[in-house]
């Protein structure tokens, strides 16, 4: 097997040469395939959601096309707070289809809409006793039954309409960043900074708060909540991760509150307290989880901070089954990444192959596939750039390792993998980079 492992580009949207000027809201926010992996969802920060649908005409080779356009959300003013919400897709979430229409949860900041997504061939009628269908002209009134036109409607090419079903407002105080549909596909959960909250999908204006860890002096505020998720299978769990390097699992059914300050249903904690001997002043914000997830089956959980990956097993609280440095070679580079705001990106880490593998992004646009079984990794390069030099070849030089490159060459910070989905029946991987979206498949 070649350095890649396997894996190889598929296809890229996006791409419209080194000449294109990348404005901010077209930037991708957002990645999601839906349960069955034939259409692929992107956010951008304009406030767009693209659907893309599987090319099923193309048996052998991985292809999706576009499917359709729509308008999530819009900017907006908060007048009481002298506040402007941005239209960005913070997150976007499939539901279970019960027909042949799409549902998904799309949210920014502020505002959760569920969207239904189904297509429609509308029709118009040919025949009219009263106009003429050429001109438009009048016609005359008929002087017989033999002169009666008989309606007659003409299917026209079929369209892809976007709805928004739901608009689920006006909970959360603090910016949502993460949104997670239940098992049960009749509820959610809806994350702040301090806030958790339940929703029925049906429900659009109440909400059930099921963590509050908001102090009641926020001098003394000490961690804020970064990310949570539901349990894959069992409805009754979800987890969620803070800045303080913590993950708390919260049982449902031990507690309605599910927060550590009433004792009720948060019953586990997962926590791997850093070495004293290594800390420094960028040590509480490299630790703080960006993005926690449940394995296929629930039986573990991937977290990812700023420099390392951990494996837990969810029976074992008192340590990690595997640390992995994702970000070794920037430990010498964090004043530099402090001072340019780096040091606070939020990466996204995703399983896959049924929870054989996982996967993570970092900068220069590489992101890394970890084997979860032999600790193996494979690293690959989503920039447009190296993909048209491949193509139009390398000239003499060998290409360098991408490993090697990742570690010694100058890195383009404003280049980062930090959204990506994995396919949920296939080794096939779609990217975010920038405003470009890149698939690649694995044989």
């Amino acid at each position: 097997m070649d350095e890649t492992g396997g894996w190889r580009f598929a296809q890229a949207f996006g791409d419209k040469g080194d000449v294109e000027e990348i404005t901010e809201a077209d930037i991708i926010s957002a990645v999601s395939f839906d349960a069955t992996g034939n259409f692929l969802a992107t956010g951008d920060k304009g406030g767009r959601v693209v659907l893309f649908e599987r090319n099923q005409s193309k048996q052998r080779a991985v292809e999706y096309k576009f499917y359709t356009e729509f308008q999530s959300h819009e900017p907006e003013f908060d007048y009481l707070k002298s506040l402007e919400i941005e239209e960005k897709i913070n997150k976007i979430r499939w539901c279970g289809r019960q027909n042949s229409a799409h549902f998904l949860l799309s949210t920014n900041d502020k505002t959760i809409k569920l969207w239904k997504v189904f297509e429609r061939t509308p029709k118009i009628l040919s025949e009219t006793n009263h106009y003429d269908g050429q001109t438009g002209r009048p016609l005359p009134p008929p002087t017989s039954r033999h002169h009666l036109r008989l309606p007659r409607s003409i299917p026209q090419e079929t369209m892809v309409a976007a709805v928004p079903r739901k608009v689920y407002a006006n909970a959360h105080a603090y910016h949502i960043h993460s949104i997670s549909v239940n098992s049960d596909q009749e509820t959610y959960i809806s994350s702040d900074d301090l806030r958790i909250n339940l929703w029925n999908l049906g429900v659009h204006n109440q909400s059930f708060n099921i963590v509050d860890i908001k102090p009641a002096n926020m001098e003394e505020l000490t961690e804020v909540i970064t990310t949570a998720s539901f349990h894959p299978t069992q409805c009754n769990l979800f987890m969620y991760a803070s800045s303080k390097a913590v993950i708390r699992m919260g049982d449902l059914r031990e507690g309605a509150i599910c927060d550590s300050g009433t004792g009720g249903g948060a019953v586990r904690r997962f926590e791997d307290p850093p070495d004293p001997a290594t800390t420094s002043f960028f040590s509480e914000i490299i630790s703080s989880i960006s993005d926690a997830q449940f394995s296929p089956d629930g039986m573990q959980i991937l977290a990812r901070d700023y420099l390392t990956l951990k494996l837990w097993d969810v029976r074992n609280e008192a340590q990690p089954l595997k640390s992995i440095a994702v970000h070794d070679h920037l430990k010498s580079k964090l004043c530099d990444l402090y001072e340019n705001d780096c040091i606070f990106d939020k990466w996204e880490c995703v399983w896959g192959d049924g929870g054989k593998q996982f996967l993570t992004g970092s900068y220069h646009n590489f992101f890394r596939v970890y084997d979860a079984e032999t600790d193996g990794d494979v690293v690959l390069q989503a920039d447009k750039a190296v993909l048209r030099t491949k193509k139009g070849g390398m000239g003499k030089s060998a290409p360098r390792p991408l490993r090697e490159a990742m570690q010694t060459d100058p890195l383009d910070f404003n280049k980062k993998i930090l959204h990506a989905s994995w396919h949920p029946r296939e080794p096939t991987v779609a990217i975010a980079a920038t405003n470009s979206l890149f698939v690649y498949s694995a044989a």
